[in-house]
């Protein structure tokens, strides 16, 4: 099983803005100044000074909203969510197979907010006759909110163009289901309008989706029903917007967890991996790069004698092989 990150921002897209761009050049060639004469001299030298930077300045943590791809043993494609990265995730699909080859989409909605359907329009696949998007979920209103993102006034193209290739199929949380090769299961979560994670398993791996989800410290039995679903999982998305501070006082019942949180709960459920997720569009590369060492400092402190947990920050074009 293999997961790729599409996008992973949290409310709507960002980008670098020319002033954040100007000031991590200049940090780049404060660092450069420092190096040995003729070091940057050749392409190799050039490409090592590069890639031993920070990830805050040789990279970015990408400013795309929610959409993440499982990858299986099967021709069948499994996407959680359709934020704006899935422009590129269908772009992207459409370079490997060409318009001739139809493929099957299978969809899974956390939920219905607008950050989390903005990509559909512009995911190309949509458009190819003979390709399938079958979107899976637990909303009473999915259908009505998709085709919603297709429709006068908001955007130019009926959904009525498209429907024959697009087919809903509800889902209900505990319940497992066999799709495309994977065992698949939803659970609710705690969110406006309500939210639901995923978990994924094939072969032995598993693979756990869980965005847009608060976590009360003082919610026993919600807390012991998460650590259930996250059971040993291979790898967890998780909804890691706040910081703790945020999540208990002023930001307290917006639907969102924290970093800490989500290290808490992962190594409870003996977890591999954890991939930080759905990030504060607030929040800067920089800023991003000190919550994820601020988690792992956190995780080898709070580990004891459980086998340790690998905690990522998840960026646009992230792969985890699991």
């Amino acid at each position: 099983m293999q997961v790729q990150f599409w996008g992973t921002r949290g409310s709507l897209p960002v980008s670098l803005d020319a002033g954040q761009l100007r000031q991590r050049l200049l940090s780049v060639l404060e660092v450069a100044a420092r190096l040995p004469a003729g070091q940057l001299d050749t392409a190799i030298g050039r490409a090592e000074f590069v890639d031993a930077l920070p990830f805050a300045l040789r990279g970015t943590y990408g400013g795309q909203s929610a959409c993440v791809e499982i990858r299986g043993n099967g021709p069948e494609h499994l996407i959680c969510d359709l934020g704006s990265g899935a422009r590129g995730l269908g772009n992207a699909k459409l370079a490997r197979f060409g318009p001739g080859t139809p493929q099957t989409y299978h969809i899974f909605m956390s939920h219905l907010h607008w950050d989390h359907l903005m990509g559909l329009p512009f995911f190309t696949p949509l458009y190819i006759p003979g390709n399938r998007l079958i979107i899976h979920g637990c909303h009473a209103e999915l259908e009505a909110a998709v085709r919603l993102q297709m429709s006068e006034p908001g955007f130019p193209v009926d959904f009525s163009l498209v429907d024959r290739q697009v087919e809903f199929h509800p889902m209900e949380p505990g319940q497992t289901y066999d799709i495309a090769g994977f065992q698949v299961c939803a659970m609710r979560q705690m969110h406006g309008g309500d939210s639901y994670g995923y978990r994924f398993a094939q072969e032995g791996k598993s693979f756990v989706y869980a965005t847009d989800s608060e976590h009360k410290l003082d919610q026993e039995e919600q807390w012991a029903a998460c650590v259930d679903f996250f059971r040993e999982a291979d790898l967890i998305a998780f909804d890691a917007m706040y910081s703790l501070a945020e999540m208990v006082s002023v930001k307290a019942d917006w639907g969102h967890s924290s970093h800490m949180i989500g290290v808490e709960l992962a190594l409870a459920a003996r977890a591999r991996r954890l991939a930080l997720f759905h990030h504060d569009p607030l929040n800067d590369d920089a800023s991003l790069d000190r919550l994820l060492a601020d988690s792992r400092r956190f995780e080898a402190l709070s580990r004891h004698r459980r086998p340790p947990l690998e905690v990522l920050s998840a960026y646009d074009g992230l792969i985890v092989q699991l």
